[in-house]
């Protein structure tokens, strides 16, 4: 089954997209994979809209490990079944926590294995706060990841004042990739993602 791995900072929105886009997709209830990233898997079940309280969360780091729903696009001839995976927040260095280093070396790990890269970043953050506000390591991905594996930026947080002028700041960093503004909260923009994922995973 072809995946598509959900990368971003901490708080960029990448579980609310996760929950968000599969309920977009037609998702009520699904069997969530988790692979925590000190080992072991195990899966349990998910109401895309009761559970979104519990998996997303204001404080940076709420998902340590990936997360993985299993979502059907439409095709042709009959529906294709993609996997989209979430993962723990990247930082720049090398944070305090040694259960956060674990599981960003997880995602850096997932990176190699995923079918299409969506990233995710805070516009809103962008807007207030300029460049500045993406990580060098987000800058670096993106970079490498178009040498193999489709990649596309979620421009997420559309909805709040700022993100405008962050998504002129995004699409000037991230030049020459596809950039997608979203609204993972008001699920907006998820057409673009849906035809691109359909496409590419």
């Amino acid at each position: 089954m072809r995946t598509a791995l959900i990368i971003g900072q901490a708080n960029a929105g990448k579980t609310l997209f996760l929950l968000n886009f599969a309920r977009y997709l037609g998702v009520e209830r699904a069997e969530m994979t988790v692979q925590a990233a000190e080992g072991g898997t195990f899966t349990r079940s998910c109401h895309v809209e009761r559970d979104r309280p519990l998996l997303v969360g204001d404080e940076p780091h709420t998902t340590r490990g990936l997360q993985s729903l299993a979502v059907s696009l439409p095709a042709r001839k009959r529906a294709r079944v993609v996997v989209l995976t979430d993962s723990t927040g990247l930082v720049d260095g090398i944070d305090e926590d040694r259960h956060v280093r674990l599981a960003v070396a997880q995602t850096l790990r997932a990176l190699r294995l995923a079918d299409a890269v969506l990233h995710v970043v805070d516009a809103d953050r962008v807007g207030r706060q300029g460049r500045a506000a993406i990580a060098q390591v987000e800058v670096q991905i993106a970079r490498y990841l178009p040498l193999r594996a489709p990649y596309a930026v979620l421009a997420n947080k559309m909805d709040l004042p700022a993100a405008a002028a962050g998504l002129v700041t995004i699409r000037r960093v991230f030049h020459g990739r596809p950039v997608f503004p979203i609204s993972a909260l008001k699920r907006t923009g998820f057409r673009e993602v849906r035809r691109f994922v359909a496409r590419y995973v």
